[in-house]
């Protein structure tokens, strides 16, 4: 009789396992609980589905904060590029845009879903779903049986959990395999919410609910005044506070201090020094010499943004350009080069793209994805305590670890 393999979770990392497992003949089940597979990837990069990254092996080490090097095997095994490759040999087109991100040539996550679900089909795996799974039976420290919520139980020879995290519940992440794996002894590292905007104090960002800056840099800053993070690219300004993806990758370092105690400063001109910024406003006052100052920054800043920094500089609205002194017109320059916010708390977990903790690695083999402690009980995905920045790493993590899980279940 061919050895019997369920996975548990149709997302990327089910999805790949249960196509590995069936390709090496393994009688498999996949069981689901949603009505449908890969929820959480029709969503992903807007629903266009940022795949993976194209940098090295390496590059996706870097930039997996959580975790990185347990992930070696795994990467190594099947790498970014084998996973481009395996999606252009299924038919799958790909491109690569900025920052390495690699897309659907279509723009479609569904066309990804669509073309793991072939896969998945071509190598025979049987779908079940609506089938939450309840319970795994273990006999001997090894895996024995699955039982399903409505009571099935069946038989099997391994089990792989790719049931994600906690983030998007609606996505069916419940954290349903974190319960399952804790009743069979495994330890859960504290689930928190990463990649997830951030809450700030000042409540004039409200004021600028909506605007998106593109090219601006960010640097978080602990209470002590030590640089935590920083990056470039574009965020965005919510009722609550900021958003965007170097809002989110920020927030993977804003985690290791609790969301608390921490400032974020932006500088909105990070192409010119405070020097030539000064210079160009200079310019700016002498061509709107005859204008108020609130009426003299439409070439500088958004129309929107222009109302808050002239409350923040201190400087008149009233007052003709002509009029500014060089301490007020430094004032804005050092302003514009550093506006500070301070950082509260993140959004709840289910607004985080991913889950940072989970199972802890030291309780899984890096080699194969099986458990340390119960013989045919494997892992693969965002229920596992790792997790990277935006720009297709965390999916790469799920597709190669998947992969992993798939060849060794």
């Amino acid at each position: 009789m061919n050895r019997r393999v369920i996975i548990v979770g149709a997302g990327p990392a089910g999805l790949m396992a249960a196509g590995k497992a069936g390709e090496r003949g393994c009688d498999t089940i996949l069981a689901e609980k949603n009505d449908r597979v890969g929820k959480k990837l029709l969503i992903s990069g807007k629903g266009r589905c940022n795949i993976t990254n194209s940098t090295d092996v390496e590059g996706l080490i870097e930039n997996t904060p959580g975790n990185g090097s347990f992930l070696y095997s795994a990467f190594y095994t099947f790498s970014n590029w084998d996973l481009i490759s395996f999606f252009n040999e299924h038919g799958l087109e790909t491109k690569v845009e900025r920052g390495g991100r690699v897309f659907p040539l279509s723009d479609k996550s569904s066309d990804v879903v669509e073309t793991l679900m072939r896969y998945v089909r071509k190598n025979n795996v049987k779908l079940f779903l609506k089938s939450p799974v309840q319970d795994i039976k273990v006999k001997d420290n090894k895996v024995k049986s699955v039982v399903f919520a409505d009571g099935r139980e069946i038989e099997c020879d391994s089990v792989v959990l790719a049931t994600g995290g906690v983030s998007y519940p609606g996505t069916g992440s419940t954290g349903d395999g974190h319960r399952i794996a804790k009743n069979l002894g495994h330890t859960i590292v504290d689930l928190k919410p990463s990649l997830v905007p951030l809450v700030t104090e000042e409540q004039w960002v409200k004021e600028l609910q909506g605007l998106s800056l593109r090219n601006v840099s960010v640097t978080l800053l602990n209470k002590n005044g030590k640089k935590v993070y920083t990056d470039f690219g574009e965020m965005l300004f919510t009722h609550f506070g900021v958003s965007g993806p170097v809002i989110l990758s920020s927030s993977r370092h804003a985690l290791d201090y609790n969301y608390k105690d921490l400032k974020l400063i932006i500088d909105l001109k990070p192409a010119l020094s405070e020097e030539k910024l000064d210079k160009r406003i200079q310019r700016d006052f002498e061509k709107f010499s005859r204008k108020q100052f609130k009426n003299s920054l439409d070439e500088l800043l958004p129309k929107k943004m222009i109302p808050v920094i002239i409350n923040l500089s201190g400087i008149p609205p009233e007052k003709q350009t002509s009029q500014i002194t060089r301490e007020e017109r430094r004032t804005l320059v050092r302003l514009l080069k550093n506006l500070e916010l301070n950082i509260v708390a993140s959004r709840p977990v289910k607004e985080a793209i991913v889950t940072a903790g989970g199972i802890s690695t030291d309780e899984i083999n890096p080699s194969t994805m099986e458990s340390k402690l119960v013989k045919g009980l494997f892992f693969a995905g965002e229920i596992i305590d790792v997790d990277a920045y935006t720009g297709g790493f965390n999916l790469t993590i799920a597709f190669s670890t998947g992969y992993l899980a798939g060849i060794n279940c």
